[in-house]
């Protein structure tokens, strides 16, 4: 079997560093991050099965001229220069090459943060096929004053700054503006041509080889033993059920616990899916009572996730006790949540708990499997795909672990999630039978903690307020609203109006994030 070509990308603590693996990801390129001050031969000695092709060196906050700024360990530049492999630096990373390799840094009288035209002004093959002038995305405060020997300048900033350099003798490339973010004209290109043109990657990450490799190493692990897989009816735990189902058959159980906070039949059809299509050993619990009873008169939204997250877990470890013989756990960990954990810097700081529930207790004794640990979500679509789920199934828009309980705005009750539900399912199918589904990446409805005056027939009402969302993303890490026109918001309007009982009145929030977040709470 051909090695896996690999791209590392050393993670300096720049915001964009997880922009920078989507990006190649998307182009097929299996790339991990690591951080700044991993042992370079030690992480090589544990992928035997994947050929490094290069290394990026990302952006970060620190300037090198600090005292306390992250260095790249001399061994590890040994190592590099050993295996003749290419780097790119990244901003911080370019600055940390010709700091390292003897030029000059300085604090720049024009900080450039933002778009910026830069001008190419030597061929360069890392600019190959971008204009002659174009637009970049800046975020420095240093800049280079002095250029290592044999350094050559590709481009210049408006300004007058350096904004890239080719070394193609020692295989070192800088740029400092972002290719990963999306308004940098040509970042795509530019990333592509490091990595094919200079690295001279050519074995791609591909969905059926992945999923072959999972199967073995899947059946290697677990021997005989039996697994448990916690199914939510989310894309993750779908697809990874369904992966693990293929390695080891009816080894595998599933749980799923209905928490009475899902969509409107949401377990229903979990239950014919997996159980009477997939033919998979389905255990199903309906914990609804217990999850609302404590709920009841909660309003703050993280109180609710602590309790929803601690119930489940109480009810999950109740259920398991019922089965013999089961030693592994299946879980939808993906890349994004990996990188999180391993970030120097430590996790970053909390806009809210995470909506996916937490970490089961120690004390189960169960050893992982984390098939899509090394993913993104869109992979693990592609993967679903492959797998033979249906496309209305891996492209349904992400919903959160505490379900409906964050999108009533106020204290939870069975009545107001049944609104919530009638009007989701109203706006969803309404955003289904106009064709936009796929064009948002997530939209809902959201129960507000009001009532206003209305007029129904001849009488007046004093009813609940609805609010409805959607937003397009590529990744969920910035979005703006969905601009949809005034004869979808009539129609679905009016059908919400008229046909759930207990809404008189409909609106949609219109703010992007930043500065506000997907979710309400």
């Amino acid at each position: 079997m051909n090695k896996t070509d690999l791209i590392l990308i050393f993670d300096f603590g720049s915001q964009f560093t997880q922009l920078i693996a989507r990006r190649l990801r998307e182009l097929f390129i299996y790339c991990e991050i690591i951080p700044f001050n991993t042992d370079l031969e030690k992480f090589l000695a544990d992928k035997p099965n994947f050929n490094l092709k290069g290394v990026i060196l990302s952006g970060g906050p620190s300037s090198v001229l600090d005292k306390s700024a992250p260095k790249f360990s001399d061994k590890n530049f040994i190592h590099i220069e050993n295996l003749n492999i290419p780097v790119l630096g990244i901003c911080y990373g370019l600055q940390l090459l010709v700091y390292k390799y003897g030029g000059k840094i300085h604090k720049s009288k024009h900080r450039e943060y933002g778009h910026t035209r830069i001008k190419k002004s030597k061929n360069s093959s890392l600019l190959k096929n971008s204009k002659n002038e174009f637009v970049v995305w800046m975020s420095h405060g240093d800049s280079i004053d002095r250029m290592p020997k044999d350094f050559i300048i590709t481009s210049k900033s408006r300004n007058g700054i350096i904004s890239s350099f080719d070394c193609a003798d020692r295989k070192l490339y800088g740029l400092q503006f972002h290719p990963e973010v999306a308004h940098t004209e040509s970042g795509t290109a530019i990333l592509k041509n490091f990595s094919v043109n200079i690295c001279k990657v050519k074995n791609f990450f591909k969905p059926s080889s992945f999923i072959s490799s999972k199967i073995q190493e899947i059946k290697k692990l677990t021997g005989n033993d039996k697994v448990l897989c916690a199914l939510s009816g989310g894309v993750d735990s779908s697809v990874a059920a369904i992966l693990v189902h293929r390695a080891i058959g009816k080894r595998l159980i599933c749980m799923h616990i209905d928490n009475g906070l899902m969509r409107k039949d949401e377990s229903k059809k979990i239950i014919e899916l997996f159980k009477k299509h997939y033919k998979i050993n389905l255990i199903f619990k309906d914990a609804s009572d217990l999850f609302l009873k404590r709920l009841k008169g909660i309003t703050d939204p993280e109180k609710k996730r602590k309790i929803i997250g601690n119930t489940f877990i109480e009810v999950f470890e109740k259920e398991t006790k019922k089965l013999k013989d089961v030693k592994w756990l299946v879980q939808g960990t993906l890349y994004p949540d990996v990188i999180e954990s391993v970030s120097f810097k430590g996790p970053s700081a909390t806009i809210k708990t995470h909506h996916n529930v937490g970490g089961l207790p120690e004390k189960m004794k169960f050893k992982l499997i984390e098939p899509f640990r090394e993913l993104f979500k869109d992979e693990v679509r592609v993967i679903g795909k492959k797998l033979g789920l249906n496309d209305s199934f891996i492209n349904r828009h992400p919903f959160p672990g505490p379900g409906l309980a964050i999108r009533v705005i106020s204290d939870i009750s069975k009545i107001k999630l049944d609104i919530l539900r009638d009007v989701d399912e109203i706006y969803i199918n309404e955003i289904k039978e106009s064709g936009l589904y796929n064009e948002i990446w997530q939209a809902f409805s959201v129960l507000l903690p009001i009532q206003t005056v209305g007029v129904m027939g001849d009488e007046r009402s004093y009813e609940n307020v609805v609010a409805l969302r959607a937003v397009t993303s590529k990744d969920g890490m910035t979005a703006d609203f969905f601009n949809f026109d005034k004869d979808f918001f009539t129609r679905v309007s009016n059908k919400i109006i008229n046909k759930v009982k207990g809404v008189n009145r409909v609106v949609y929030d219109i703010s992007s994030k930043p500065p506000a977040t997907i979710e309400w709470e």
